[in-house]
């Protein structure tokens, strides 16, 4: 499901925001491309959960957090997201490119994968889809879309 998520990310959200597509020839063209049915139907039941998003917006009261305060992972949220990511979500805080409210998003959208192999890399993507889907997220997303695609990038956490 992740694999097709990237492809439809990077081939078609990502390039062509304002395009709408029609559902039936994505599934098709997405089989062409040699995707399971099941991946398929699972990322673009994903991608409605996310799109939902755009019509959440970002909180201004949730845009300072406070500098003391930490997140609390669950048992299921430490299972996937493994201490790089805990690590790379902190960072991204307190770097201004994600709040409590993105945060959430990004982890709830984490937990609804179907795969529990993840890693910092697919972390990263998720941040983001999420950022490029909620509103008032444009310049998180551009510092986001910098760390990601930085070919000089070294240690950024």
């Amino acid at each position: 499901m992740f694999d097709v998520l990237m492809y439809l990310f990077e081939t078609y959200i990502h390039n062509q925001a304002n395009m709408r597509i029609d559902q039936d020839q994505l599934t098709d063209d997405l089989s062409t491309a040699g995707f399971q049915r099941n991946d398929i139907d699972n990322a673009l039941n994903w991608l409605e959960k996310l799109a939902e998003y755009q019509d959440v917006g970002v909180s201004p009261i949730l845009l300072n957090t406070d500098p003391l305060s930490i997140r609390i992972y669950t048992l299921e949220e430490n299972q996937r997201l493994d201490v790089n990511c805990r690590s790379f979500l902190w960072f991204l805080e307190r770097a201004q490119i994600l709040n409590t409210q993105t945060r959430e998003m990004v982890i709830e959208r984490i937990m609804a994968l179907d795969t529990l192999a993840f890693n910092v890399v697919d972390l990263k993507w998720i941040v983001l889809m999420v950022l490029f889907n909620v509103p008032g997220c444009e310049n998180a997303y551009q510092k986001m879309e910098e760390l990601l695609f930085d070919v000089n990038q070294g240690m950024m956490h």
